[in-house]
């Protein structure tokens, strides 16, 4: 890509798109396979399943802590180096589990190394990443690149799961490492690159901004201190840059309420989402199931995720942010209620796919939200914040499912308070006030 202003044959935007989409691809279907392990380690090590579970916990608190300072350094020093690193850590730990014999080794090398990696390889950084390379239509192409981590929950859960029927989940833990560690590091030096303005480009549907006085003139939005159109569409010529509000930080973004509200929406989420994803397979073998026909229920949620993620960037460019996510919460409702009363193939299949479908709503949401509400110009890093609680709050909940499980038996009481905890959402999404946000004094300022 060249710096002379010379104008690439392909966007390099779209390339990005589908690198973004293929790391997805993979660590999702590698991710994932932890929910397919738990019995298997339980049965080789004798662990319980909330000592399997607190693994993960620590893995997602230490993923949370990964993703704001990833997306601190995101925002500073751009994706190449991050992406790099991040996969290093993801891939080792994976390596290293391989060779562990204790509980401690897999506190340590999922629960710790791999988590450090996430942060910077997975769907927060590279919503913000698509963010900045796409200004029209910007909804629809960070769910496009999200796509990859459907398909890979689809397309490699049940490839994993095969190959711990058949050589072991050890074996399998130590390919899912090098696959990764290769086709990530590949993709990132090749094809991932930072701002496009940095190398002489303008975002995707990016429009000359107009100062008063009608001369064209293309303005970053940290030297206006404006955040650009996010539907990329026209700009009033009568309308100065500089009247807009800048964008804000993360210090002021957390004074307004619409931040917490969401901030606890997204903690509900991640509760779900892990609850699910981690005992989904246990859960339904519980009830006699094969493990089989539990991993491709686990596989088509991943899978069902697709429309989900492809409906909500494209709806929040047409209809807002709100919407979405109520009717998204809505659904979890009823979902878990269908569990609570009914058990079997049938009940199980229909939750399987019905919360896929809901999975990943918030993810391009997040996004998408952000931007709309404070600016992009510190979006990883409010990104980041917002995605840290809603990891934490999945540690939490998967953890507590287990520690639940084993007091009770059964996973009833913690899919019962998963219900409750969905409709508090829905109350918590209809109260954010999806407009743009100015930050403290500006409408003083702006009054002389």
């Amino acid at each position: 890509m060249s710096r002379t202003g010379r104008t690439p044959r392909v966007f390099h935007g779209w390339y990005i798109l589908a690198a973004a989409f293929v790391i997805l691809f993979l660590n999702a279907g590698i991710r994932s396979t932890i929910g397919i392990m738990v019995k298997p380690m339980a049965a080789d090590f004798g662990w319980s399943r909330s000592a399997i579970s607190a693994a993960i916990f620590v893995n997602m608190a230490v993923y949370a802590v990964s993703l704001v300072i990833t997306g601190r350094l995101y925002d500073r020093y751009g994706p190449k180096w991050i992406i790099a690193i991040s996969t290093v850590l993801f891939s080792v730990g994976y390596i290293l589990m391989a060779a562990m014999g204790s509980l401690w080794e897999f506190y340590l090398y999922f629960g710790v190394l791999n988590a450090a990696g996430l942060g910077g390889t997975t769907i927060p950084l590279f919503g913000s990443l698509i963010g900045r390379w796409f200004e029209k239509r910007r909804g629809l192409a960070v769910s496009l690149a999200f796509g990859g981590y459907c398909f890979g929950q689809f397309f490699l859960i049940p490839v994993f799961s095969d190959m711990i029927d058949i050589s072991g989940w050890k074996s399998t833990s130590l390919w899912m490492g090098i696959i990764s560690l290769v086709v990530n590091l590949a993709l990132t030096f090749w094809i991932i690159r930072g701002d496009p303005r940095n190398f002489g480009l303008k975002p995707y549907g990016a429009r000359d901004r107009r100062p008063a006085g009608g001369l064209s003139e293309t303005l970053p939005e940290s030297a206006s201190g404006a955040a650009p159109d996010p539907a990329g569409g026209p700009i009033s010529e009568s309308v100065r840059v500089v009247d807009g509000p800048r964008d804000l930080t993360l210090v002021e973004a957390m004074r307004t309420r619409s931040l917490w509200l969401f901030t606890v929406v997204m903690f509900i989420c991640g509760s779900a989402d892990s609850l699910v994803t981690t005992h989904l397979v246990p859960l339904v073998t519980d009830y006699g199931i094969s493990s089989g026909t539990a991993a491709a229920m686990l596989a088509w949620l991943g899978l069902l995720s697709l429309p989900g993620i492809l409906l909500a960037g494209p709806a929040a460019d047409a209809i807002g942010n709100k919407l979405p996510i109520i009717i998204t919460f809505f659904l979890r409702v009823v979902l878990f209620a269908v569990v609570l009363f009914f058990q079997g193939r049938i009940p199980f299949w229909i939750f399987s796919l019905g919360f896929g479908f809901t999975l990943l709503v918030t993810a391009p949401l997040t996004t998408t939200l952000v931007g709309a509400l404070y600016g992009v110009t510190h979006i990883g890093f409010i990104s980041g914040f917002i995605t840290t609680v809603h990891m934490l709050g999945g540690g939490l909940w998967s953890y507590l499912g287990g520690v639940i499980f084993d007091e009770t038996g059964d996973y009833n009481l913690a899919f019962l308070i998963s219900a409750a905890m969905a409709a508090v959402a829905v109350l918590c999404t209809f109260f954010i006030r999806d407009e743009r946000h100015a930050p403290p004094g500006w409408i003083a300022e702006d009054a002389f």
